[in-house]
């Protein structure tokens, strides 16, 4: 997914204060994706005071929209460089198309990940046999040793087991015995728990990852702090356990996890670079292939089958983008 705001946010990480009690929580704000009848996204992944959960550096959460009363999902040809995009629906269906050649269809249950290393452009749009488009759009950064890498495109769909009477479906990396065969460039998990009402149950994970729990539907307590619906639970490294609970009614959650990423980002827009001037030129190239001249040799290739102009970049603000750690 783009991120399609006209003046993307620069968000630099401050210190966190003393005092956060085990879990912290982040809220997120609202963005919408387009002009009129758009889709509005929760996004809490980056924020200011959180920029990244391991690798995990880009979180936004929709729906359940129905599509006959905002126009879905229309994300015309945008770049990525130096990320994955992490494509999971709860309902709903999104055709996608890239520069490597790879047309496939985002399905419940069914993981896309799409690499974009040293540069990748790409389109979603939910099909017409769409009524109701749930999901949740993840990034992940990639480190330094693999953020140059050729660009490629995968598709996973894992086993659903139970887990203390739990379902849970592990989209990337390994929790609970059970492992993702999608690429992954750091330590990392990503897993989904389908909770039924008035249950406890206790996850072991790594202890060296620090995690987040995103609310897709209910509620439910992390370690005795309530998280509530779209939000993020945080936890620190060091815990080697998760203690979730849900009350009267049942919650189905995202578990994102890793090491913590040791490396500064700067991100912008659909660029994740180490420095101002390298989003610089990731956008001026993307301006002159793709928007002005149609270079399809450069970087960016070429999105094959959709119907549309590919998205222009923002400007630039006008200070220096500086990174997060």
């Amino acid at each position: 997914m783009s991120n399609l705001e006209v003046e993307p946010r620069e968000l630099v990480c401050e210190p966190a204060p003393t005092g956060r009690s085990a879990v912290e929580l982040l809220e997120p704000r609202d963005v919408p994706l387009g002009g009129p009848r758009a889709m509005t996204v929760r996004r809490t992944l980056p924020q200011r005071g959180r920029s990244l959960i391991g690798a995990w550096c880009f979180c936004d959460h929709y729906g359940p929209d129905d599509v006959s009363t905002t126009r879905g999902m229309v994300v015309p040809p945008h770049p990525h460089t130096s990320l994955q995009t992490v494509s999971w629906l709860f309902s709903g269906e999104i055709e996608h198309r890239d520069s490597t050649g790879a047309h496939a269809f985002v399905r419940p249950g069914e993981l896309n990940l799409m690499t974009a290393g040293a540069g990748i452009q790409h389109s979603e749009v939910s099909t017409p046999a769409t009524t109701i488009l749930h999901g949740v759009q993840l990034w992940t950064a990639l480190p330094e040793s693999a953020r140059h890498i050729a660009p490629k495109f995968e598709r996973f769909i894992p086993d659903v087991f139970d887990h203390e009477g739990t379902s849970v479906r592990v989209f990337l990396g390994s929790l609970l015995g059970h492992e993702s065969t999608a690429s992954a460039f750091t330590p990392i998990v990503g897993a989904e728990f389908t909770v039924p009402a008035n249950t406890s149950i206790t996850v072991p994970v790594d202890a060296s990852f620090e995690h987040g729990v995103l609310v897709d539907v209910g509620s439910i307590t992390l370690d005795g702090t309530l998280i509530p619906l779209a939000n993020i639970g945080y936890v620190a490294p060091g815990a080697a356990r998760l203690e979730l609970a849900t009350g009267d009614e049942p919650a189905r959650i995202v578990l994102l996890g890793g090491e913590p990423f040791g490396e500064s980002i700067v991100m912008w827009w659909n660029f994740i670079g180490r420095s101002h001037d390298e989003i610089v030129a990731s956008r001026t190239q993307w301006m002159a292939d793709v928007i002005d001249g149609g270079d399809a040799s450069g970087p960016f290739g070429h999105v094959d089958g959709y119907d549309g102009k590919p998205l222009p970049a923002p400007t630039l603000p006008l200070g220096r983008l500086r990174p997060r750690a």
